[in-house]
């Protein structure tokens, strides 16, 4: 039976932070380092375990990534349409628990099935929750920016276990007495599995504090047409997995669907725009304008994975500051490191601000966002100075570019996805989050 607290219950506990921000700070944390985990491993994979090029490699984990993000706004449409956040969440956990199992038991022969399972589970996982945490707080909450800045901090606490520990492992640079070399891949992708299950019992925990926050917008449907559509988007959702496996591994179908997804999105977006206000119209203008912008800065953040993640297997040292370290866990983990120390402290000076009239507004921190971008890849630019004989430079000169480019990630992402939720009306809130997690597609 569900709890009967209300939204506007929830939205007015005192404090800076709502408690149930906490229980969807440790779910997403946990969630996190199976994504990231995963992420981390998958050039390195193809290029180590299939034989893959370079190029085709970074050409098909660029295809990965684009299906996660763009299957975001699949998963949003539907959670707003006919699951709601809550099952939409626990229905995309399980489809990534499931991708984890079966790259543990076989990546060689299962890559591409196990890698679509994770890729719709994702979609209907990560833009749900953020949604959440969005309604956790009342229009013009001046505290909205801070709490996503708390979040975003659980998101870079998964990145950062996950994104060392895995590759890591998979490399032998961790625990390697303990895992048989022959397994180490299984044992990496199995890492990812176990974590997956510690975030959805979380949810599943603590979801009754969330009140009225998530549940199915079919509530005041006839109980049996209700379910024919849950059980249809269920249906649907594993049905599209084969034509996922067909274009994950041909980059070239994935190319066209990007290019017919993306101007979809805005056609949707405006089409539901007859149903809101003038004002509300201009928001959501607002929202898509800060849209289009992200895409131009996650291009180059989600390097990490891809030419980055090859850069810091071929071409830096094993030390930071005189400690030994893998490399490509330094390189999938830095910055989350960087966002934990800082996260929560940025978000506090904007609190700060906002006290005395001062904060600057979100296009502001868009291009102070930009600006540390560049001022990162200067740094990753300038580490050819510091190379070696072998070809092999400064890790680092390589780890303090991250550390520039966090506070790029710390002005644009969270104040981004707390924009999101502030331009958007409630009933698209959860396509709208979609779209900002589709631009990175």
């Amino acid at each position: 039976m569900e709890s009967k607290i209300t939204t506007e219950q929830i939205q007015n506990f005192t404090g800076k932070y709502p408690k149930q921000l906490w229980y969807l700070f440790f779910s997403e944390m946990w969630e996190r380092f199976c994504f990231y985990g995963m992420r981390g491993m998958l050039v390195v994979f193809m290029v180590s375990q299939l034989s893959m090029k370079d190029e085709v490699a970074n050409l098909q984990y660029g295809a990965t990534q684009a299906w996660v993000y763009a299957f975001t706004f699949i998963g949003g449409l539907f959670a707003d349409k006919i699951l709601g956040f809550r099952k939409s969440l626990f229905w995309g956990g399980m489809l990534m628990i499931l991708g984890s199992v079966i790259l543990a038991v076989d990546p060689k022969n299962f890559f591409f099935i196990g890698i679509s399972f994770t890729i719709v589970g994702t979609g209907f996982f990560k833009p749900n929750i953020s949604s959440m945490v969005g309604q956790l707080y009342k229009d013009n909450d001046p505290r909205r920016d801070a709490g996503f800045s708390l979040f975003y901090a659980g998101v870079n606490l998964g990145a950062l276990i996950g994104g060392y520990i895995c590759i890591a492992v998979a490399n032998g640079n961790l625990w390697a007495s303990l895992v048989p070399e022959a397994l180490r891949w299984n044992y990496a992708f199995g890492f990812a599995a176990i974590v997956m299950v510690i975030s959805l019992l979380t949810f599943t925990q603590t979801q009754k504090s969330l009140g009225e926050i998530g549940l199915s917008p079919l509530l005041g449907l006839e109980n049996s047409k209700r379910k024919l559509y849950e059980v249809l988007t269920y249906i649907g959702s594993l049905a599209i997995i084969p034509i996922i496996i067909m274009m994950v591994a041909n980059t070239v179908y994935t190319d066209y669907f990007m290019m017919i997804i993306g101007p979809a999105s805005v056609v949707y977006l405006f089409y539901e725009m007859r149903n809101f206000s003038s004002s509300e119209n201009k928001k959501l203008l607002a929202a898509l304008v800060f849209i289009i912008f992200s895409i131009f800065f996650w291009a180059f953040f989600e390097q990490s994975g891809g030419s980055l993640s090859l850069f810091a297997a071929n071409n830096l040292h094993n030390t930071v500051l005189g400690v030994e370290l893998d490399p490509n866990g330094v390189n999938n983990s830095a910055n989350s490191l960087f966002v934990i120390i800082f996260a929560a402290l940025v978000g506090m000076v904007w609190l700060a601000m906002a006290k005395k009239k001062i904060e600057p507004n979100t296009v502001v921190k868009f291009g102070l966002g930009f600006l540390f971008l560049a001022g990162g890849f200067w740094v990753f630019y300038y580490t050819k100075f510091f190379a070696s004989p072998d070809g092999r430079t400064s890790l680092d000169l390589f780890t303090f570019g991250w550390f520039i480019i966090t506070f790029g990630e710390l002005c644009l992402s969270p104040i981004g996805m707390s924009a999101m939720t502030k331009l958007s009306p409630q009933k698209t809130q959860a396509v709208i989050m979609g779209m900002w997690f589709l631009a990175s597609a």
